[in-house]
């Protein structure tokens, strides 16, 4: 889930409901995303000296808690006066389109106009912090994962996790986000989903998951190959 809103909702924000320009939105997430790559490693290092769950655990709890102050600065950087949108249904296939909307001198709600001149540093900026939260859950998670199971289950027990909370949650996102952002037209409604969803992974992963660091993966087969010769 951070994953994505970091990358996937950020990029989809800017170019739908911000209405800033398809290549430069592409290229503020790409540049956010280059300098964050360092820092996949700087936390997986870190996950090795502190543990994994407490940066993982971390990550979450900052999104939930700075997700809508940053994408309320990101519309302020877009610079447009996004206040609304505006949500049709295709009658042949039922998509939804979303028009975004700003009021005009009277007051008025009209059409948002393509962002002029948006202030591409800020937003960079306001990517790039998404993009260390990725890097605070990302960059431990597949230590993580191989730790917290026998060797017996390992594959089966990272694979399907993973690709559950992946395809399946974060696969949900821009669909939910989207049907979200047009039931209330409320531009920041599509975050509600990430934040919900990190809320009960930081609480249960709090109270139930395991620090994993100090495990030994090749104890393991150590053991059972000691067992196996005697």
């Amino acid at each position: 889930m951070i994953w994505y809103t970091g990358q996937f909702y950020a990029l989809f924000y800017m170019q739908t409901i911000l209405k800033i320009n398809v290549k430069t939105a592409n290229i503020i997430v790409a540049i956010a995303l280059l300098l964050g790559m360092p820092f996949f490693t700087v936390v997986g290092a870190l996950s090795d000296r502190i543990g994994r769950k407490k940066l993982m655990m971390a990550g979450c709890l900052l999104g939930v808690l700075t997700y809508i102050p940053i994408y309320k600065a990101m519309e302020g950087a877009a610079g447009n006066n996004v206040v609304t949108v505006k949500s049709t249904r295709n009658k042949i296939t039922g998509a939804i389109a979303l028009t975004a909307m700003t009021r005009d001198a009277s007051g008025a709600l009209v059409p948002a106009k393509e962002a002029p001149d948006p202030n591409v540093t800020m937003l960079v900026l306001l990517v790039f912090v998404q993009v260390l939260y990725v890097c605070l859950v990302y960059g431990p998670i597949a230590a993580y994962l191989i730790e917290a199971f026998p060797a017996k289950i390992r594959y089966t027990s990272l694979s399907l996790p993973y690709h559950i909370g992946n395809g399946v949650f974060g696969g949900l996102l821009p669909l939910i986000g989207l049907s979200s952002v047009a039931a209330t037209g409320n531009i920041y409604a599509g975050l509600y989903y990430p934040m919900i969803v990190a809320s009960m992974t930081f609480i249960v992963g709090s109270l139930l998951l395991r620090e994993t660091r100090g495990v030994r993966i090749w104890d393991e087969a150590a053991g059972k190959a000691s067992a196996g010769r005697t």
